[in-house]
């Protein structure tokens, strides 16, 4: 099977044991040689896109309820509302690959090994949830990583600009909150999510250094001034707001430059 149909079959499996075990095997086939060259042209058919289960509810982010993370079901809602994002962090990674025909074989290596990384995170959050007595589907959660990739699925340019290097950038700014949160807490269940959170910030840091590095690519290729071009975006697909505080030593391990990091509280 062509690497790209193997993306979107994984992408459309409902399970999510299923769907890491997929893509585990789909991205170790692509890891293993070089990836044929695209013979499939054009965009995704949506059907099916993505497959998710019947649980979580998927609600407004204003109706997620908050709950204390001082509470033994306030941390699992948290450990529950990281393991959502990586869930459609795996999905956003297979359809990127999936998607987007006709890129360099560099980008659909690059994003095979990010959705291979975020299945991983995947299984270690769920595995820590069901140590609290909970599952993947228990609380509910809301679809912002997805409506984002919707928002952008016609054009790669604006996918790089607003998925890994705006949206998921803003989980290099979150999880050092959450684990300075979880240090205060000081369970053994928070000190053990805070472990794995410095697993997936990690892995974060070179996931956003793919999206920054394939987003200046593509405004190299069609001669789009990167910056101006990222205002042009924000505006047009109604990003999310940015806002203090930055991590700004990850966003510079990440491939943000000064003048990216100097702009980042001003309105776009």
């Amino acid at each position: 099977m062509h690497h790209r149909l193997s993306a979107l079959a994984a992408l459309r499996i409902s399970d999510p044991e299923q769907k890491v075990a997929a893509t585990h095997a789909a991205a170790a086939r692509a890891a293993a040689g070089p990836i044929a060259p695209d013979a499939l042209a054009g965009t995704a058919h949506d059907d099916g896109v993505p497959g998710r289960p019947a649980r979580p509810v998927r609600v407004a982010a204003t109706a997620v309820p908050q709950r204390s993370p001082f509470t033994d079901e306030g941390r699992a809602a948290l450990v529950h509302s990281i393991c959502h994002i990586e869930f459609n962090a795996i999905n956003l990674a297979l359809d990127a690959v999936w998607r987007f025909s006709g890129m360099p074989e560099a980008y659909y290596h690059d994003w095979w090994r990010v959705a291979n990384e975020e299945a991983q995170h995947f299984t270690l959050l769920h595995a820590h949830l069901r140590s609290m007595g909970w599952q993947y589907g228990d609380f509910p959660a809301h679809d912002g990583l997805w409506t984002m990739c919707e928002k952008t699925k016609h054009d790669v340019v604006a996918r790089m600009a607003l998925v890994p290097r705006t949206l998921e950038a803003r989980g290099l700014d979150a999880t050092p909150l959450i684990q300075a949160k979880l240090t205060r807490i000081g369970t053994p269940d928070a000190r053990a999510a805070s472990a794995i959170l410095d697993i997936i910030l990690r892995d974060e840091v070179g996931h956003v250094a793919i999206g920054n590095h394939w987003y200046r690519w593509l405004c190299h290729r069609d001669g789009l001034d990167p910056i101006a071009h990222y205002r042009v975006l924000y505006r047009r697909h109604d990003a999310p707001r940015l806002r203090a505080p930055f991590n700004f030593e990850a966003r510079a391990r990440a491939g943000f430059t000064d003048e990216e990091m100097a702009t980042l509280a001003q309105p776009c």
